[in-house]
């Protein structure tokens, strides 16, 4: 196995197990470090979808008895509201998925992507009031549906899945452990679907001899985001978000500063 691209397999997919789940984008963080690793081409757009189902199968571990429960018919309710919340990204997703990748698949648009998200996430803090929903087995249909619409925000890239769906719960009404764990949840139905998608159509661009490296980007990204789930719903019991927003603000800063300075020379691939 090539040592050097086992390691950048490695850093990507644990930059993925760490960023998926929090409010930063781990989308944008990707393009950036492919970006300064020169890791690119279709084969590398493969395995950023091999490294997302590494996170997506954080979530289900974690929440083993509750997918558990889902798989037998045991929870309807939530079962309705993840189809209801998946359902407006994935519709545009595929209308405008490919259009969306030519065009703003690039560090620079990127950064702008993170500085905008992150003063929407300082805006939206300044404007949640006390929660009417506790747990994500109170929501309603609705609840979810507004969520989804919100989560349509996350297919520019640098906005942020997680961000989205979080701060879009608090503002509908529910409490940050529970926008928090919806987001979880919602997490597995839109990395599975998008997974499943660009897996079939650039499967005849796999071989045997990728397996050891795509199998070190996805242990390590469930590894990274096993921690990040358990460490993040600590985390919102006692914190807001604007942490967050100040580092994305700061981060796409200085990716923007190092562009237009020519001290780093940004790349799309």
């Amino acid at each position: 196995m090539d040592l050097l691209l086992a390691a950048k397999a490695a850093a990507m997919g644990i930059l993925e197990g760490l960023t998926e789940f929090l409010p930063i984008s781990s989308t944008g963080h990707l393009i950036i470090l492919a970006s300064l690793l020169h890791f690119g081409g279709p084969k590398a757009t493969l395995f950023e979808v091999v490294i997302q189902s590494g996170a997506m199968l954080a979530v289900v571990w974690a929440y083993r008895e509750r997918f558990l429960g889902l798989a037998s018919g045991g929870s309807w309710p939530l079962l309705v509201n993840l189809a209801v919340a998946f359902l407006p990204a994935a519709v545009l997703g595929l209308l405008f998925g490919s259009a969306i990748k030519r065009h703003l698949f690039a560090p620079v648009p990127v950064a702008l992507a993170f500085i905008v998200g992150g003063f929407v996430i300082l805006w939206a803090e300044r404007r949640v009031h006390a929660a009417r929903v506790a747990t994500v087995d109170r929501m309603t249909w609705l609840d979810a549906f507004k969520i989804g619409c919100a989560q349509c925000l996350a297919l520019i890239p640098g906005t942020s899945r997680a961000g989205a769906t979080i701060i879009g719960g608090l503002l509908v009404g529910l409490s940050r452990p529970a926008a928090t764990e919806f987001s979880f949840f919602l997490a597995v139905p839109m990395l599975l679907g998008a997974s499943a998608h660009e897996l079939i159509k650039g499967r005849a661009l796999l071989s045997a001899g990728d397996a050891g490296w795509m199998a070190i980007g996805l242990i390590t990204a469930f590894v990274s985001a096993l921690l990040v789930i358990r460490w993040l719903l600590r985390y919102v019991s006692h914190h807001d978000f604007k942490a967050f927003a100040w580092y994305r603000i700061a981060f796409g800063l200085v990716v923007l500063l190092t562009a237009f300075t020519g001290i780093v020379h940004w790349d799309a691939d």
